[in-house]
């Protein structure tokens, strides 16, 4: 696995390796034991992978180094979506449907591994986050032609800047060609209760 290792992770729900696997990717600081339990809210069935990211911050992990919040420097997330994809593909190969659950800097991480490669995934879960623009990944319109995209924000976030919360919503809504399901909550930077309910149908809805 490269200069990180081993990925950490975290599983609930099904141990059928043929099983739909979701994979938590958790926010900027946090650990994988923080939102592993994020899978007691989802749908039966499915294998849950709750991964740890690579970058320590000491006291909390990342998935990428940054230039400021919701801004990944491109060397860092190239090199981390590199490691993630082999650990990925060791555990799902073939047609093991997959779907990417991020929260924060998680979904920001999210986000880079589907522009990136836009056909690998079911479905992808952008909370509380932006995609990784202005890093290296093609933003480019039609990108996500078919792809499906869950996205949720706090309408009184003031961690993520405003400025990349709203730019994410305007090209998975329009330019990006995403099938795009979307809520706006009067929260803070956290999931309103009524996102848990909802990113449940959501999933299901993926395989």
């Amino acid at each position: 696995m490269g200069a990180f290792g081993d990925p950490v992770v975290l599983w609930r729900g099904s141990g059928d390796p043929s099983a739909p696997l979701v994979v938590l990717l958790h926010g900027r600081g946090s650990n994988e034991a923080d939102f592993v339990d994020l899978a007691d809210h989802l749908p039966e069935g499915f294998a849950y992978a709750a991964v740890r990211g690579p970058v320590d911050l000491g006291g909390g992990y990342a998935w990428f180094e940054n230039r400021g919040i919701g801004r990944p420097i491109a060397s860092s997330l190239a090199e981390t979506m590199r490691w993630f994809r082999a650990w990925l593909d060791s555990v799902a190969p073939g047609g093991r449907p997959v779907v990417l659950v991020g929260f924060s800097g998680g979904a920001a991480f999210a986000g880079g591994l589907l522009l990136d490669d836009p056909s690998r995934f079911a479905g992808v879960a952008v909370l509380c986050g932006t995609l990784p623009f202005d890093a290296g990944l093609s933003v480019e319109p039609g990108r996500l032609a078919g792809a499906a995209v869950f996205v949720a924000q706090g309408v009184l976030d003031h961690v993520i800047p405003g400025e990349l919360l709203d730019r994410t919503w305007k090209y998975l809504h329009g330019d990006s060609g995403a099938f795009t399901v979307s809520r706006r909550d009067l929260v803070g930077h956290e999931l309103a209760p009524e996102v848990l309910a909802h990113l449940a149908e959501w999933v299901v809805g993926r395989v």
